[in-house]
C-alpha cells in the first residue's frame, strides 16, 4: 500500500482468488475482493454460466447484472465437462495464493480432499444454498425465515417477497470475511482450511440476530405486518403537496424532538401526553401511539412541497429521505463527482454506472473498474499461473477445452 491517493491503493495487492461461482453471492465476495486489490480470477463455462445473460440486460442483451457482480477481475473460460477442462480448474484453484471460492456445491472433483491433496495449505471456501446440500436462493431463505409475511401493507394477507436480494450480498460479505480470516490464519500457523458458509444459515442468523426468533418464541405470537411503521419506533411516510413522498424517522429523543419543533406540534404532543398518560420521549411510547402521531403530523406535511420540506427538515436535523424511483437514484450520478458511484466504459456495453467499493479510506474512496470481457483473460491468466506455452494454449484451442480469440479470427 502506498502513498495517500485512493485509487493507489490495494491492501490485498498480494493474494490471487481463484473464483468459481455464479449468481450473487459468490461472485459478490470475490468482487469485494477485487476492489481491495486482490486478483481475482473467475472461471465461467465456455460461453458463459447460468448468470451470464441475466437481467438487467442493455440493449444488445448484455448482462449489466454479470458485468456489475464482475467488475476488477480477470475472466477465464473452459470447457468444464471436459476431463482437460477440470484438470484446468483444478491446477487453477490451487496455484498462486492456493486460494479457492466456489459454489460448485456436490461437484466431487472440487471437493476440498481432491484439493487440498494438490495443495495441504489450500483456503478453500464453498458458497451452498442449504448445509446439507439442497439448494437455496434468496428469495427461498427470505420465506423460510418468515420475513414476507412480515413486509407488505397491514391489509395484506398474502406474502409479499422483497426485491433486494439482501440475504445473497450478506452471504458474499460474511464468505469475503471468513476466506481473509482462514489466509491470516494460514499466515501464523501454516495451515490450509475448508469454509462453508449456506445462504440459508446467513438468513437464520440474521433473524436470529436481530432478536426476531426470541420476539416469537418468547411472546408466542407473530409481528403484526405494519406497512411503512418502524417496528419499535417511530418511522412512516407522508405525501407530499406535490404529490411526493418522504420517509420521517424518530429513533432517539432527540431525533423526536426536532421533528415536532419543526412542525410547531410539541404543545399538541405535551397535551396528548397528559391525556393519554404517555411519555412520548420513549421510544416503546411513540411506536404504541404511532397512528396518533401520524394523524397530528399528516397535515403539516400534506400543505408543504418535498422542496420546501427538504429546506425546514434538513435544517432542523430531523432524520428523513424522499421517496425515489431507480431511475431518478440513477440521474444523481450523471455528473461523475460521487466517490462510489461514477460511469465506467464497460466492454460489450459502453458507459455504464458502476459502483467502486463502498470503504472510504483515509483521502477518498476507490473508483470501479469496469469488467472483463468473457474469457478475455484465458490466455494471459493459464501462461502466468499455470506456465502454458503458447503451443499448449494452441492445443487446447484446437481441441475445444478454451477458446483463443486470435485463433477464432485467423
Amino acid at each position: 500500500m502506498t502513498g495517500s491517493d485512493p485509487a493507489a491503493r490495494r491492501p490485498l495487492g498480494d493474494l490471487c482468488v481463484v473464483e468459481f461461482a455464479s449468481f450473487v453471492a459468490g461472485p459478490s465476495a470475490g468482487m469485494g475482493l477485487a476492489q481491495l486489490g486482490a486478483e481475482v480470477v473467475r472461471i465461467d463455462p465456455l460461453g458463459g454460466g447460468n448468470d451470464h445473460l441475466r437481467w438487467p440486460v442493455a440493449a444488445n442483451g448484455a448482462s449489466l447484472y454479470w458485468a456489475s457482480l464482475n467488475k476488477g477481475k480477470r475472466s477465464v473460460t473452459v470447457d468444464v465437462r471436459s476431463a482437460a477442462g477440470r484438470e484446468l480448474v483444478t491446477a487453477l484453484a490451487t496455484a498462486g495464493s492456493g486460494i479457492f471460492l466456489d459454489n460448485a456445491v456436490g461437484q466431487r472433483w472440487l471437493s476440498y480432499e481432491v484439493l487440498s491433496a494438490r495443495r495441504p495449505d489450500l483456503v478453500h471456501v464453498r458458497v451452498q444454498g442449504h448445509r446439507d446440500g439442497r439448494p437455496a436462493v434468496d428469495y427461498t431463505v427470505n420465506a423460510e425465515v418468515g420475513v414476507p409475511q412480515l413486509t407488505g401493507p397491514e391489509s395484506m394477507e398474502a406474502p409479499v417477497n422483497h426485491v433486494l436480494p439482501a440475504w445473497d450480498l450478506l452471504t458474499g460479505a460474511t464468505a469475503a470475511v471468513g476466506l481473509l480470516s482462514a489466509v491470516h490464519e494460514r499466515s501464523v500457523t501454516g495451515r490450509g482450511a475448508h469454509l462453508e458458509i449456506a445462504l440459508a444459515d446467513v438468513a437464520l442468523a440474521g433473524v436470529a440476530n436481530l432478536g426476531w426468533l426470541a420476539d416469537a418464541e418468547l411472546t408466542g405470537r407473530d409481528r403484526p405486518r405494519l406497512g411503512n411503521h418502524v417496528y419499535g419506533s417511530f418511522g412512516t411516510d407522508f405525501a407530499t403537496a406535490d404529490g411526493q413522498r418522504l420517509m420521517v424517522v424518530a429513533l432517539t429523543e432527540k431525533q423526536w424532538r426536532a421533528l415536532c419543533r419543526v412542525t410547531a406540534t410539541e404543545e399538541v404532543f405535551r397535551a396528548l401526553e397528559v391525556a393519554l398518560d404517555a411519555d412520548l420521549d420513549s421510544e416503546s411510547e411513540r411506536y404504541r401511539l404511532r397512528e396518533t402521531i401520524v394523524a397530528v403530523l399528516r397535515p403539516w406535511f400534506a400543505a408543504r412541497t418535498l422542496d420546501e420540506l427538504a429546506d425546514q427538515l434538513d435544517v432542523a436535523r430531523v432524520l428523513w429521505s424522499p421517496y425515489r424511483t431507480m431511475r431518478q437514484a440513477a440521474a444523481r450520478f450523471a455528473s461523475d463527482e460521487d466517490e462510489v458511484v461514477r460511469h465506467v466504459d464497460q466492454p460489450g456495453i459502453g458507459r455504464m454506472l458502476a459502483a467502486g467499493s463502498p470503504l472510504r479510506w483515509s483521502g477518498g474512496g476507490l473508483p470501479p473498474q469496469a469488467a472483463p470481457r468473457l474469457g478475455a483473460d484465458t490466455a494471459e491468466v493459464l501462461s502466468s499461473l499455470l506456465g502454458l506455452t503458447d503451443a499448449d494454449l494452441g492445443r487446447l484451442h484446437d481441441e475445444g477445452v478454451i477458446r483463443l480469440e486470435n485463433r477464432m479470427t485467423a
